[in-house]
């Protein structure tokens, strides 16, 4: 059989793989413990559940909508951006997507073709590296070091930008797999390199619903009246609304991106899905609290697990954010794709080794420790310790 060179060349999809090796534990030390996965640890609100059943059960939503989304939403998202970052943004500026992914894999069709250039700072998110291997895009590694919290150099992105001519840059902030959020000043100068090169910033901002309350706004991209010539931007609802299985993302983009854009919406998703349309543009303004509570609920876990694992001789708590733990394993031990594998299998803990998110990795895993609470948290340190 022939296949697509491309799909072939693309890498597997990390978390079965990883969960695969779990399938031969045998229980020895207390259940599993799943931190393989970014998803909410906690239900969506039953006033978001019940209106989401009611949007299911009408003929209303079984039928195609917008191609780039219900108005009612876009005029929602909008509204919640323009507040969030003290700018002003039309809902014309806004698209829905069935996800983020394809929300990144839509605008990396729009902005670059085969054989381009995109640079990515590494460690990665490894559906955009699959993404664009899979439109045989060239993926530029930009190394980020722990000594510097993984926050990439603007100086050595603006050689990268010099020697490989990219088609864009990607963020992403807060980072997966660092959790790494990045300073203001990192993303206004890459934004001044992408102005200055004719390239665009992709900047990734799924988890911006959970960035400390004293960091808002990240930065003040979109306050510039031209932010559209140099930015697209990316954001989730599946965290901050705990929906991932509803697939629902979105993309701000200037009107000749989002104008090119439009053609891959009716090819990729004809339209978003639309049930979760209706049930969030009721929750984006109706649920802030609750989701200041999340805010708050995930930087208690974060400090839980901080603590928890600090105290664990030969492990080094590199960098924790928002949802994810990135940990360097102990000098002894095997590299991390092996030590990952040693901890599904005899330990029961699933967690995603370092060179899943790309080039020098070998020495780190990733924990996703959103998904779970503290009763579960708890059981890790001593998981780990078991290892050592």
């Amino acid at each position: 059989m022939i296949l697509s060179r491309r799909i072939r060349a693309t890498e597997t999809p990390p978390i079965p793989a990883a969960r695969a090796w779990a399938a031969r534990y045998d229980g020895r030390a207390g259940p599993a413990l799943d931190l393989t996965q970014a998803v909410p640890g906690y239900p969506p609100p039953p006033e978001l559940l019940a209106r989401l059943a009611e949007a299911s059960g009408s003929a209303d939503s079984a039928g195609y909508g917008p191609i780039a989304g219900d108005m009612a939403l876009r005029e929602a998202l909008a509204t919640d951006v323009s507040a969030f970052y003290g700018a002003a943004i039309p809902p014309a500026a806004v698209a829905i997507s069935a996800g983020c992914n394809l929300a990144f894999a839509m605008a990396m069709q729009v902005l670059a073709a085969e054989d381009d250039a995109v640079l990515l700072p590494t460690p990665w998110y490894f559906n955009h590296r699959m993404a664009l291997t899979m439109q045989g895009v060239r993926a530029i590694p930009v190394p980020t070091r722990p000594e510097d919290g993984f926050v990439p150099d603007p100086e050595q992105i603006a050689a990268l930008i010099a020697e490989h001519r990219p088609r864009a840059v990607v963020l992403v902030t807060p980072n997966n797999p660092t959790g790494a959020i990045y300073p203001a000043e990192v993303i206004h100068a890459v934004a001044d390199l992408c102005r200055k090169a004719g390239c665009f910033l992709v900047l990734d901002e799924t988890y911006r619903d959970f960035l400390p309350t004293d960091r808002v706004p990240p930065h003040n991209l979109l306050a510039d009246p031209d932010w559209g010539d140099v930015l697209v931007h990316l954001y989730s609802f599946s965290k901050a609304y705990c929906v991932p299985g509803h697939r629902a993302g979105a993309i701000a983009a200037g009107p000749e991106v989002m104008a090119e854009l439009e053609k891959a919406f009716d090819t990729f998703q004809i339209c978003p899905p639309r049930p979760v349309q209706v049930a969030l543009a009721w929750a984006i303004p109706a649920l802030g609290a609750w989701r200041d509570g999340n805010r708050a609920m995930m930087a208690g876990r974060a400090a839980f697990f901080r603590d928890a694992v600090a105290q664990l001789p030969g492990w080094r708590l590199d960098a924790i954010g928002t949802y994810f733990a990135y940990l360097r394993v102990p000098e002894a031990a095997p590299d991390a794709m092996r030590t990952a594998e040693i901890l599904a299998a005899e330990q029961g803990l699933m967690t995603l080794p370092g060179p899943f998110f790309g080039p020098g990795q070998d020495r780190h895993i990733r924990l996703a420790f959103a998904n779970a609470g503290e009763a579960v948290l708890g059981q890790v340190p001593g998981r780990l310790a078991a290892f050592s």
